[in-house]
């Protein structure tokens, strides 16, 4: 179908959306129909019918948000996403609001009353433009059809342009319904004087970041979300190797460096490993590239990286100095940024000093005094036990995960691949895990996809399962089930004084296996580590998809762990990494 036959043209309000998306390369929508949004499902019906657009019906309208971030966060893409009017489209709000923080374009198209019953509150009438203001780049409310088209391109340009994030469109019911003489409005034909331009670095910070990276002694690359929305692994790696600087992530930067160098000290921060949080504290140069120290990376912000120069690089100008002043900051793209600076280090360069050499040295032995260890049990099966095995079987698929300790026992044992790494960070999403699973399925069809949840996060979204035993997705479900909010029942073990108050999802948990024979979904049920192997392989084996349910010991702790107000180099359970205690 080509839309040039239609130009000026009489047609619908609701024709003029779904040419629109087409025309900005849209392949999946993620949604659920309701009265409101009929108009546009109804247009729909003939563009998928015609092959042009397939719509992927959820379960609930929050797993179409988190499985378009998760879609864009797989693909490097605008995710987009549909819900009716009322209870569908406030069900998007925890869904745009992980993206909001995140970082993560999508678009959110919702159906809304008539333009005549806006309001009066009408049956199903929230003003979701309203409710959703703090947690979105750019809302519309679409009042002429006419306008759709032109709101399409720049709801796309927005999303992506400078720091991506989301974009809502409200359109009531009968502005799709509405015939009209359309005339579209071109891909990238977008004017907005009100969007700011991108900064660009000046030579002079370059070369004040090269010189300050040549005169240090112990400097350390700390990587964020931002360089994997860049894309820009490949620079990453050359500074790493190239110029000998450890790198170390926070969880929205996991996957931008091969995690098994001997550079890579992992992911820092509250649940980070004990020589990236060692190396954060006494590093002499701290080059932040596309991270926000955010408070679970800092912990007590005033120590953090204390002994430290800083330089900031990040194409967010507001991000830069609001929590850390930094000697050099650099507004710009990650990618191009690094470039450059690469370009000018490549210059002047020379062979590793004395004390370089002493600096990597000691990030080695911290390594090795200082390792991630499995736990040492002679009955049962513990949460890392799994997750190291299954890193083991996987080695270039797609992690989604939920929130919680298995996330972050997921952070330290799984190792992955730049945009294979998909977990809600900022927010912080209980839920998110199985329909982000979703959305890098559908959008990688023949590449793995592992979702690793909680039995308390896996809850939160279970019908989901719905979605995936109607399409078919292969997706392999592990549930580390300790029968606790485990990292709920962590913190009130070591901060409340062991009252767990309303963490015990013990009394009416579901029976996992029955669960997924419902769906008809195969099902492993694993309680001691003797079979751990050979079930993981038949798990990763299994052409289908699988929800396994490992029942592993409930009470153990993720550590390393940094207490809130305390530095990155006081952390709990340190003894227990400790190789010389062992």
């Amino acid at each position: 179908m080509s839309s040039a036959n239609f130009e000026a043209e009489k047609k619908s309000g609701a024709f003029a959306l779904l040419d629109s998306l087409v025309k900005h390369n849209v392949k999946h929508i993620f949604g659920y129909p309701g009265g409101a949004i009929l108009p546009i499902y109804d247009e729909l019906y003939s563009w998928e019918t015609k092959g042009l657009i397939e719509h992927i019906l959820v379960r609930h309208e929050q797993a179409a948000a988190h499985a378009a971030d998760a879609y864009s966060r797989a693909t490097g893409k605008v995710g987009v996403c549909f819900a009716t009017s009322g209870p569908g489209a406030t069900n998007l709000v925890s869904g745009i609001a992980t993206a909001q923080i995140d970082s993560v374009p999508i678009i959110a198209i919702t159906g809304q009353v008539g333009r005549a019953f806006i309001g009066t509150d009408a049956f199903q009438e929230v003003d979701i433009f309203g409710i959703t203001l703090p947690i979105v780049k750019h809302s519309y409310v679409i009042r002429d059809p006419r306008d759709i088209s032109r709101v399409v391109a720049e709801a796309f340009y927005i999303a992506q342009h400078g720091r991506p994030g989301p974009v809502l469109i409200d359109i009531p019911k009968d502005v799709g319904l509405e015939q009209f003489k359309y005339c579209v409005t071109e891909k990238g034909n977008v004017e907005l004087p009100g969007c700011r331009p991108l900064l660009s670095s000046s030579s002079k910070q370059i070369s004040q970041a090269a010189k300050m990276i040549q005169q240090a002694n112990q400097p350390l690359l700390y990587v964020g979300g931002g360089a994997i929305i860049s894309n820009a692994h490949e620079n990453i790696k050359e500074l790493v190797q190239r110029f000998q600087i450890p790198i170390t992530t926070t969880l929205m930067g996991k996957g931008i460096f091969n995690e098994n160098e001997n550079l890579s000290l992992g992911m820092l921060g509250m649940h980070g490993t004990a020589y990236a949080n060692f190396a954060v504290s006494e590093c002499d140069l701290l080059i932040a590239l596309g991270a926000r120290f955010d408070d679970r990376v800092t912990g007590k912000l005033d120590e953090f990286a204390c002994n430290a120069q800083v330089i900031h690089v990040d194409i967010d100008p507001a991000e830069i100095g609001k929590n850390r002043v930094p000697q050099v900051a650099i507004v710009g793209d990650i990618k191009t940024v690094t470039t450059s600076l690469i370009e000018e280090l490549n210059t002047n360069f020379g062979s590793l000093d004395h004390e370089r050499k002493s600096w990597l040295k000691r990030i080695q032995d911290w390594k090795k005094d200082y390792p991630l260890i499995l736990p040492n049990q002679k009955q049962g099966i513990s949460p890392q036990e799994v997750i190291n095995e299954l890193n083991n079987h996987t080695k270039e698929a797609f992690f989604t995960t939920d929130v919680g300790q298995h996330q972050m026992w997921a952070a330290q044992f799984i190792k992955t691949l730049p945009r294979k790494w998909i977990s809600s960070a900022g927010l912080g999403t209980m839920g998110y895990g199985l329909p982000a699973a979703i959305g890098a399925q559908v959008a990688f069809p023949h590449q793995q996809v592992v979702c690793i949840s909680g039995d308390a996060s896996f809850q939160m979204n279970l019908q989901e399962l719905g979605t995936i035993a109607q399409y078919n997705l292969k997706i392999k479900i592990i549930v580390i089930n300790n029968h606790w909010q485990g990292m709920v029942r962590q913190w009130q073990q070591a901060f409340y004084k062991g009252r767990y108050s309303h963490s015990n999802m013990e009394k009416g948990a579901p029976n996992l296996a029955i669960l997924a024979e419902a769906y008809g979904i195969k099902s492993f049920t694993l309680k001691d580590s003797k079979e751990l192997f050979s079930t993981m392989k038949q798990i990763i084996e299994h052409n289908g998809p699988v929800l396994a349910d490992f029942q592993v010991l409930e009470e153990q702790n993720c550590y390393p762990m940094v207490a809130p107000g305390k530095s990155n180099a006081e952390m709990i359970g340190l003894e227990l990494l400790n190789t010389e205690n062992q």
